[in-house]
């Protein structure tokens, strides 16, 4: 069962197209990967699915409702690639102003957040403040609040962008064992390693267009990374003839 559907959805900017009749299907239960190039239309993509920018045309259904309802906001987690975090607030108070739109009991919320900041590595500086972060204590930290509340989908642009490499098994492992609770989750990266080790499925976008549609990752007969080169190379050369 499908619970995110893309269809033929198109978008400009300034006039410019930045998606061209996207379409794409995430089934419940599954890590899909949504990969291309810088400037290929990936976090532009996931925008449009959270309701941060209107296409043109086309339809996206998410959780059974098409756009966003309230209800299913209450129902995803996300993650943006660059981390708009309160600074002045420590790790933890910044988790706790965040769970507090979906956790009423103080008590309950405590034990949530602390929790969490032990999940992501963070144990020993949730009480300093967030400007005192390195580039990848923030995106942990930003990675604990998108599953705060438990979703059911849990979209992440760039998620291990800036973390060394400790941290990027952290959080592989992190998302395999939201994946075997029961999480769907969408990730665009360009870090094709991570992709090829935990995604069930991908996607390639290039030039603001689908070149690859759900493929499964299982079932490529070489590595992503050859294969993602010559999937983009084609679509390039064909683009120019």
């Amino acid at each position: 069962m499908a619970i995110l559907e893309v269809k033929n959805v198109s978008k400009k900017l300034a006039k410019k197209e930045v998606l061209h009749n996207i379409s794409f299907e995430v089934k419940a239960w599954e890590i899909y990967g949504f990969l291309g190039p810088n400037g290929a239309g990936k976090t532009t993509t996931m925008k449009a699915i959270l309701g941060l920018i209107n296409p043109e045309s086309g339809s996206i259904s998410i959780l059974g409702s098409q756009g966003l309802s309230q209800e299913s906001k209450k129902r995803i987690g996300f993650m943006p690639e660059n981390t708009y975090l309160y600074k002045h607030l420590t790790g933890r108070e910044f988790l706790k102003f965040n769970g507090a739109f979906f956790y009423s009991n103080g008590a309950d919320l405590n034990a949530k957040v602390e929790k969490l900041l032990q999940r992501v590595g963070l144990g020993d500086a949730w009480d300093k403040y967030l400007k005192s972060y390195s580039k990848g204590m923030l995106q942990r930290v930003w990675l604990a609040q998108s599953i705060i509340n438990e979703p059911e989908i849990l979209f992440l642009d760039e998620p291990m962008s800036g973390l060394d490499p400790i941290g990027r098994k952290m959080v592989k492992d992190l998302l395999v064992e939201l994946w075997k609770s029961g999480t769907t989750i969408f990730f665009n990266t360009h870090i094709l390693a991570d992709v090829e080790s935990i995604c069930d499925r991908v996607s390639i976008i290039n030039q603001w267009s689908i070149i690859i549609n759900g493929q499964e990752v299982k079932k490529l007969s070489g590595k992503l990374e050859d294969f993602f080169i010559e999937k983009v190379t084609e679509h390039n050369a064909s683009l120019q003839k």
